[in-house]
């Protein structure tokens, strides 16, 4: 690749001369003949100077500032030997003369300069206007992108296509992906990838290729490296243009993602909704059935005790089913608190006096600062929430650990707390426990259940704009916390 830059270059400086030249002998051309037809038509010195200028003007515009000048000598020469007397020679008798030369040569030096200015801004003006136009066909390109595919292959196309680049390349972090167009060997096709790691920006003029990292803010998600006559001023605002085209392929996947995951969820929430009602119907009568059957007392010992553990079991399916059915609500956001005035010791003592049956092994120690006034609130859902907290705390303490409940009650909120000397909740689990049908490694081995409670605190609190947490040490215990804001409660 070196030795064809090599010969690349000299024969493109070869030809940059020619051209030179070929200018300047155009012009010479065009002097000689004016000066043929000032001289066989008499014209004096001040016309054909004027004469002279117009062709030094337009060699400025057409060619450039240094073909002028050469262009000017050659006028000034002429008019030296064509019109100065004594005419044939490049001597100049009359000061006046030496002044009239002067100043055209000064005069075709100055137009030259401006006249060349402006066409440089002219061209200027036009090559970004170009450019502009080339990047604005790009952003519109990157809007009709197929978002369901990273962008980095239509990138590459797009690029090339608008900006005539000969190799274009560019790599994508978050996927790990290398596209490129062109003839890049295999080796040079890393280039983009490289660019990435060392995180860092480079111009080489001598291959002609601009390495630009691709950020957003202040991260880096990829890399671009082209090959062409690609402004570096340009070549920023291509990265730049990735970036959006990246960041909104991303954004695209992220809403997809979670629309999915809702519309899965509503299905999820729906098949529990009515497998729990369906399993709601069987249950009663199998209640039903073997408590008339442990009723009737016509049953031997071993009958009875099988009888008993239907019954017992058949009560625990069906408040399982209770609790999917809650979470249904609580997940469809079609529960509705109903607030009622509520004096918080009452509907303690009422939760304690429900769960005596589980909580009979277990001290129960109350802590409860409560205010004058009422607590407006959803008696069934505040209901719900301590009976899962202490039947929790039935099972997983040792038998005959006390049971702490407390309330403590602010202007602003009502915090509740339900502490036991049970196992250690891990930190990795202190989050997820709270997840619907999760339940820790320790959690399967202490007892039985299904992992529905504790997600079913977790929506009902968020029913109430409050949270739910959990603090769990070896010495310490296990806490359970509800945090509710009263304002929130009474705006119900």
């Amino acid at each position: 690749m070196t030795s064809r830059l090599t010969m690349i270059i000299p024969l493109t400086e070869k030809r940059s001369w020619m051209q030179l030249l070929k200018q300047c002998a155009i012009g010479c051309a065009a002097i000689a003949a004016l000066t043929f037809v000032a001289y066989r038509l008499h014209f004096p010195l001040a016309t054909a100077g004027f004469m002279y200028l117009l062709v030094v003007v337009a060699a400025s515009l057409f060619y450039g500032i240094w073909q002028a000048i050469f262009i000017s000598l050659v006028a000034v020469s002429c008019l030296n030997f064509f019109f100065v007397p004594p005419i044939w020679t490049f001597i100049v008798s009359d000061s006046r003369d030496w002044i009239a030369l002067i100043s055209f040569q000064l005069c075709a030096l100055l137009v030259s300069r401006l006249s060349s200015r402006e066409s440089g801004i002219a061209r200027d003006a036009n090559y970004q206007r170009i450019q502009m136009k080339k990047l604005y066909e790009l952003s519109r390109g990157t809007l009709l992108f197929d978002l369901h595919h990273p962008p980095g292959s239509q990138l590459v196309q797009l690029i090339r296509r608008i900006f005539q680049a000969n190799d274009v390349a560019i790599f994508d972090a978050n996927t790990v992906l290398l596209n490129h167009e062109g003839t890049w060997s295999t080796e040079e096709q890393q280039i983009a990838k490289t660019t990435y790691l060392t995180d860092h920006n480079e111009d080489d003029h001598d291959t002609h290729t601009t390495q630009r990292v691709i950020r957003i803010g202040n991260k880096s998600i990829g890399a671009m490296a082209i090959r062409g006559e690609v402004d570096p001023l340009i070549a920023n605002s291509i990265a730049s243009l990735a970036a959006i085209a990246f960041e909104r392929q991303r954004s695209y996947e992220k809403e997809a993602s979670a629309e999915n995951a809702k519309q899965a969820e509503q299905l999820r929430v729906a098949v529990l909704d009515a497998l729990a009602h369906a399993f709601k119907t069987p249950l009663t009568a199998i209640c039903t059935a073997s408590s008339g059957l442990l009723e009737m007392g016509t049953l031997d010992k071993t009958e009875s005790e099988l009888a008993d553990l239907i019954n017992e079991e058949s009560i625990n399916l069906n408040q399982l089913c209770t609790r999917l059915l809650q979470t249904a609500k609580l997940e469809a956001s079609s529960v509705s608190l109903r607030t009622e005035p509520v004096i918080i010791s009452r509907l303690v003592k009422d939760v304690l006096a429900e769960l005596s049956g589980t909580l009979k092994q277990h001290p129960i120690e109350l802590s409860i600062e409560e205010q004058e006034t009422p607590l407006q609130g959803d008696r069934e859902l505040l209901t719900m929430i301590l009976t899962q907290y202490l039947d929790n705390a039935a099972k997983y303490s040792a038998p005959d650990a006390p049971i702490d409940i407390a309330v403590r009650e602010s202007t602003s909120e009502l915090l509740l707390s339900v502490h036991n000397q049970g196992s250690l909740i891990q930190m990795q689990d202190r989050e997820r426990i709270f997840e619907r049908f999760y339940r820790s490694s320790d959690a399967k081995e202490r007892a039985p259940g299904a992992g529905v409670g504790l997600s079913i605190v977790k929506k009902a609190a968020e029913a109430y704009h409050g949270h739910v947490w959990v603090t769990s040490a070896e010495q310490d215990g296990t806490t359970f916390f509800l945090s509710i804001p009263k304002i929130q409660m009474g705006g119900y």
